[in-house]
């Protein structure tokens, strides 16, 4: 209200405090503190735990020769927790007894990579494969971009290295229990 209508209300006009840190700047200063704090906060709950993902195993890519040596299907399901990535799932129908199972690093999803880790498997037609793996900055974050994945390897599958099923970790994939099998 202006000065003359207080006159008229029978109140007296306020006096003008001036603005600094004492003032309005304090409640901004600590509004602008406590919007850092909370970014701060959520930057280090992401950093520690980015969540649950999940893979669809299905057939590696096939030529119409290799038709016989690709069968199955899986499902997997990957917990980060900081930097420890827990993997456990299920198998089915491979076309002869597992040998092995690997973690790798592609260049991006859908890119073939080098392995990073070894994962434990049962070694027969169908199964479960788990394994639990510390990950580095740069695994982790391949992690979160969608380029880690899981390949499978049976007595019988594709050359040069016997895979028959693989797919990638992502935070969109939605995997079945293994009891679904």
């Amino acid at each position: 209200m202006s000065p003359l209508c207080n006159a008229f209300t029978g109140r007296l006009p306020q006096p003008r405090v001036a603005v600094g840190i004492a003032g309005g700047g304090m409640r901004r200063a600590i509004r602008w503190f406590s919007a850092l704090g909370l970014t701060a906060l959520a930057t280090l709950t992401l950093a520690q735990d980015a969540g649950v993902f999940g893979a669809r195993l299905d057939w590696v890519p096939i030529s119409g020769a290799e038709r016989n040596d690709v069968a199955g299907r899986g499902f997997v399901t990957a917990t980060l927790s900081r930097s420890r990535l827990s993997i456990m799932g299920c198998f089915d129908r491979l076309p002869a007894a597992a040998t092995r199972a690997s973690l790798h690093q592609g260049v991006a999803t859908g890119a073939r990579g080098p392995a990073i880790a070894e994962l434990e498997i049962t070694q027969q037609p169908s199964g479960v494969v788990a394994g639990n793996i510390d990950l580095n900055r740069e695994q982790r974050d391949a992690l979160l971009a969608g380029h880690l994945y899981i390949q499978l390897h049976a007595q019988r599958g594709v050359a040069p290295d016997n895979a028959v099923l693989w797919g990638w970790l992502l935070t969109s994939q939605v995997t079945s229990p293994c009891s679904a099998l």
